[in-house]
């Protein structure tokens, strides 16, 4: 019996191993610690087995690119800076690659987002060292996001859907409106304060037609609207500045009021 369970425990630990190094990928002798006290040794060939996967992947999604990935792509490009082939890479390196499939569907994701910000990176394929400690650094990088896990430090490009309809190469640049914010400094209300304010409301104050609205920005409707929106980034503006300036704490000397009491009564009057 003992030597049953000697097995099957020596089984469970193979298993464990292989299990690993399949969702990590390592070196030839990286060490991984589990959640006991033991250390599992990683195999080089389950690293190069794990690579072959993602390279695989990589390649099927790369053959998914049409009109519609490469507008994206365009338009990210350009707002962000970066080269085509940088953002390609990204986005079928991401593993929410399959959130741009859901949003050009009918009736699909109302909003696509990317960040580009800096993300925490690994030095080396051994992210992790014997004694458990990391070997990283930060590197901007783009990529796919919901907006809901994910802190928002950087740049924020998203597309919008205009309608439930289809995405396919002959509408996307109709059906879809492309934006960008930034969060400067860390400060979310700033960015979105700017973005309103320089962005969106003179593109409104600028727009002539407004659809089955008659007479555009004569229009009373379309007046009382766009007072509206700039009375909103005025409330914005304050409430960001009482925010950042909520509490200001001053320099006391403690000296000068301690030095003034001499027995218990003048603890007392000061408390």
């Amino acid at each position: 019996t003992e030597s049953k369970h000697r097995r099957r425990g020596g089984d469970l630990k193979a298993r464990n191993t292989e299990l690993v190094s399949v969702v990590t990928g390592s070196p030839l002798t990286a060490v991984l610690p589990t959640t006991g006290k033991k250390n599992i040794v990683l195999s080089n060939e389950t690293r190069k087995e794990l690579a072959k996967k993602a390279k695989v992947t990589k390649e099927e999604r790369r053959a998914q690119i049409d009109e519609r990935h490469k507008y994206l792509i365009s338009r990210l490009a350009d707002g962000i800076g970066l080269s085509e082939q940088q953002v390609e890479e990204a986005i079928i390196s991401d593993e929410k690659f399959q959130l741009i499939e859901e949003f050009f569907a009918p009736s699909g994701l109302k909003k696509l987002l990317f960040f580009y910000q800096d993300k925490l990176q690994q030095k080396s394929k051994a992210s992790l060292r014997s004694d458990g400690s990391t070997n990283s650094f930060l590197q901007k990088k783009l990529f796919i996001t919901m907006g809901s896990t994910e802190d928002f430090t950087g740049t924020c490009a998203f597309f919008l859907r205009t309608s439930d309809k289809v995405i396919n190469a002959s509408n996307v640049s109709q059906e879809l409106n492309f934006g960008m914010f930034d969060c400067p400094n860390g400060s979310i209300l700033q960015g979105l304060e700017f973005f309103l304010s320089q962005v969106m409301i003179p593109a409104l104050k600028s727009q002539q037609n407004w659809g089955a609205v008659k007479e555009g920005l004569k229009n009373s409707q379309i007046q009382d609207f766009l007072y509206s929106v700039d009375k909103f980034v005025g409330t914005l503006s304050s409430s960001r500045k009482n925010i950042e300036e909520k509490i200001q704490l001053t320099g006391v000397d403690v000296d000068i009021y301690v030095s003034n009491l001499q027995n218990p009564s003048d603890y007392i009057t000061a408390g």
